[in-house]
């Protein structure tokens, strides 16, 4: 069987203030969520004037079509969200009426986890049996959170800043960072280490460029404060590393593709405000994915899988 189309998996995101409730609704899959939360997200969004996510998700999906067309994989490319539009039970339902029986899946996430991988698979499995898509098969991309590429892609974007600024790698500290995950989750995944695989996108990162000082942690926790999520939390990073001497900081996004509320209002608002108070120099490294070697990346592994029956027949 060969591949006749492509999926994207992405998260989603909303684009105007005013959905930002509905959208937290079909994140948190019926919990309740404290009107101050709710509020807070809002604010969020309201200072960023709404997420570019789902934006920069349809760019990428024009453009790998067309990447693939020009290979002579002439694979239709369809953009399925968890949690916003376009809903993955309304693209499952459009690829079935189109009489596609085989697709390779593309998970827009770097690092893996049972919320950023897991769930996902899941998420297609389920909208295929209410779309009645049941027959369309998938074969997922392998993990790829330390291919070459993707490490050249975050290391080139990070030297233009710096050659931007007029700042050195020698002078520069730099923190990588990644959404924060539970604990248990953490724990909880037997096919990935989401630690791990961050661990080494930063070490790989960090040894292309020649650094001789980095660190890492995490941000944008939330949910009950009484559960432990992974740590160190940026803002407190942060300050450690003011406390040590660090006066130049550049934050590199190592688990996000796209610029988000995430990016936007976590780490440039809420962490840049928090450095700028402490008197040092910061800067934000560019998400990756506008990197023409995210282009290549995806469009080698997608080749790669449309070219083996086995990954189809295994599943």
């Amino acid at each position: 069987m060969k591949a006749d189309h492509v999926l994207l998996v992405g998260f989603g995101a909303p684009e105007k203030v005013e959905d930002v409730r509905a959208f937290l609704a079909k994140v948190a899959e019926g919990r309740a969520i404290p009107e101050e939360r709710l509020s807070e997200v809002e604010h969020h969004y309201a200072v960023i004037g709404g997420s570019p996510y789902n934006r920069h998700a349809l760019e990428f999906k024009r453009h790998l079509e067309e990447d693939l067309r020009e290979r002579g994989l002439t694979l239709p490319v369809y953009l399925g969200m968890r949690n916003w539009h376009p809903f993955m039970g309304n693209t499952l339902t459009e690829i079935a009426s189109k009489g596609h029986c085989a697709g390779i899946g593309v998970i827009l996430s770097v690092q893996r986890s049972i919320s950023s991988c897991a769930r996902y698979k899941d998420d297609v499995a389920q909208a295929k049996k209410s779309a009645g898509a049941e027959g369309v098969d998938y074969a997922f991309l392998p993990p790829w959170y330390d291919h070459p590429y993707f490490i050249e892609a975050q290391t080139d974007l990070i030297r233009k800043l710096l050659g931007e600024k007029k700042q050195t790698v020698e002078e520069t500290h730099f923190l990588f960072t990644v959404h924060s995950i539970p604990v248990d989750m953490a724990k909880a995944c037997d096919l990935c280490d989401y630690r791990e695989e961050f661990n080494e996108t930063a070490r790989l990162t960090a040894e292309r460029l020649g650094a001789p000082s980095w660190s890492q942690a995490y941000q944008s926790r939330s949910g009950s404060p009484r559960q432990p999520w992974l740590e160190p939390d940026i803002l407190d990073e942060i300050k450690r590393l003011v406390s040590e001497g660090k006066r130049k900081i550049v934050v590199v996004p190592a688990g996000f593709l796209f610029d988000n509320a995430e990016v936007l209002f976590d780490l440039d608002v809420e962490a840049g405000d928090l450095a700028r108070s402490l008197g040092i120099g910061y800067h934000r490294a560019p998400t990756v994915m506008g990197h023409p070697l995210m282009r290549k990346l995806f469009a080698d592994l997608i080749q790669k899988t449309a070219a083996s029956d086995k990954q189809f027949l295994q599943r």
